[in-house]
C-alpha cells in the first residue's frame, strides 16, 4: 500500500495526475454493445443520446474467434462516434486471459483520450488494481493522454467480495464496482443458473398456525444478492466511488428486472447494466427519483429551515437526519435534470 502522501502521485513520468474525487455524472444505465457486429454499431448514433454510459464489451459474450474484431470495432467506435454527454466505457478481457494486455495497450495508445472508464472483470484483490493502475499510467504517458482513465471493477468471485474494501481503496483511479452475479454464483458454487435476480427456491416460509397446523403456509421469495450488494455499497461509499447493479439476464421478464433494479436503487446503487434496449428505459426510470419523492423531499428541506432540530410534518417527525436523506434525493434529481430536460420539467426545476 502506498503511503498517503504518495497516493495521488502519478505512477509513471509524464502520466496525468490522479483525480482527488471521482466525478459524479448521470450513470443510471450502462448499455453494453458487441463492437464486432456492424449492424449493432450502425445503430449506435441513435442509442448514444438515450443512455448515460455506452460500453463496448470485449469479454464475456464475445466468442474467442471475434476477440480481435471486437477490440478493433471498439477502437473504431471511439474514433468516430460523437458521444455528447454520454460516457464511453469498455470492458476488457480478464487479467488472466491472452487478450487483456493487447486490449489495454491498443485502446489507451489509439483512443485513450476518448475513453472514460475501463471495466476490469473478475477482480480478486487490490493487487489486480495495482497492476492495472501502473500499466495505465505507463501507457497514458507514452500516448500523451491528458486525463487519467478510470477503472471500474467487477465483483465476480468470493475472494473479490471478501476483499471488497481493499479493492475500492486500491487506487485513485477506482470509479466504482458492479456486481457480477453469474460468475460469482459459479465461483461460490451457488445452485442457480440464473443471471441475477431471485430464485423461487430461496424462500422464507410462514410459521404453521398453532390452531390449524395443516393450513397452507405463505412463502416469501428472498433476494440471493442482498448481502453482497449491501456490502459492496458500503465499501464504495466508504471510498467515495460508485456502486452499480450488474446484469439481469431474463430479458423478457421486465417486471422482475424493474424490481431488482429498484432494490439496488433503494440500497444506494447509482445505476445498472442494460443488456438489451428494453432494459434502458427500465434503468433510467428506476434510478431517477419519482417526482412525488422529489417534491416531498424538497418540502421537508423547506420546512426544516436551517436543517437542525426537529419538527412534525403530516404527523411524522422530521429532524437533521431526515434532511440529509432528503438532500440525497433532491441532489440526484438536480444532477439528472441538468442533462434531461424532460426530467427537469417533471421535477419542476
Amino acid at each position: 500500500m502506498r503511503p498517503p502522501r504518495d497516493f495521488f502521485k502519478p505512477l509513471a513520468a509524464g502520466a496525468p495526475a490522479p483525480l482527488h474525487e471521482i466525478p459524479v455524472r448521470p450513470s443510471r444505465v450502462i448499455h453494453f454493445f458487441p463492437p464486432q457486429l456492424e449492424k449493432v454499431v450502425a445503430k449506435l448514433p441513435e442509442v448514444v443520446s438515450t443512455v448515460d454510459i455506452l460500453l463496448g464489451n470485449l469479454e464475456d459474450a464475445i466468442p474467442m474467434a471475434d476477440k480481435e474484431a471486437a477490440r478493433q470495432g471498439f477502437i473504431n467506435v471511439a474514433k468516430n462516434l460523437t458521444m455528447g454527454d454520454t460516457q464511453l466505457w469498455t470492458r476488457v478481457n480478464s487479467l488472466d486471459s491472452p487478450w487483456f494486455l493487447e486490449d489495454v495497450t491498443r485502446i489507451v495508445s489509439e483512443v485513450g483520450d476518448k475513453v472514460d472508464v475501463i471495466m476490469i472483470p473478475k477482480v480478486e484483490g487490490p493487487e489486480d488494481i495495482h497492476y492495472v493502475d501502473r500499466l495505465l499510467a505507463q501507457l497514458e504517458a507514452r500516448a500523451n493522454v491528458k486525463r487519467p482513465i478510470l477503472v471500474h471493477a467487477l465483483l465476480e468471485t468470493a475472494r473479490g467480495v471478501a476483499s471488497v474494501e481493499e479493492i475500492c481503496g486500491a487506487s485513485p483511479r477506482m470509479q466504482g464496482l458492479s456486481l457480477g452475479p453469474a460468475d460469482l454464483a459459479a465461483n461460490r458454487r451457488m445452485k442457480t443458473t440464473r443471471v441475477g435476480g431471485g430464485h423461487p427456491d430461496y424462500i422464507v416460509r410462514q410459521d404453521p398456525d398453532s390452531n390449524n397446523p395443516d393450513a397452507p403456509r405463505s412463502v416469501f421469495q428472498q433476494d440471493l444478492w442482498h448481502y453482497t450488494l449491501a456490502r459492496m455499497v458500503d465499501a464504495c461509499v466508504m471510498h467515495g466511488i460508485l456502486p452499480f447493479y450488474g446484469p439481469f439476464g431474463d430479458i423478457k421478464d421486465v417486471v422482475a428486472c424493474e424490481d431488482q433494479f429498484r432494490n439496488a436503487y433503494l440500497l444506494g446503487c447509482v445505476g445498472a447494466w442494460s443488456l438489451h434496449p428494453v432494459q434502458i428505459e427500465i434503468a433510467k426510470r428506476v434510478f431517477s427519483p419519482r417526482a412525488e419523492d422529489v417534491a416531498q423531499a424538497q418540502r421537508v428541506i423547506d420546512a426544516m429551515g436551517n436543517g437542525t432540530g426537529a419538527i412534525m410534518l403530516d404527523g411524522k417527525m422530521e429532524d437533521d437526519a431526515s434532511v440529509k436523506q432528503c438532500h440525497v434525493v433532491v441532489q440526484l434529481a438536480r444532477q439528472l435534470a441538468a442533462r434531461d430536460p424532460q426530467l427537469a420539467s417533471l421535477y419542476g426545476f
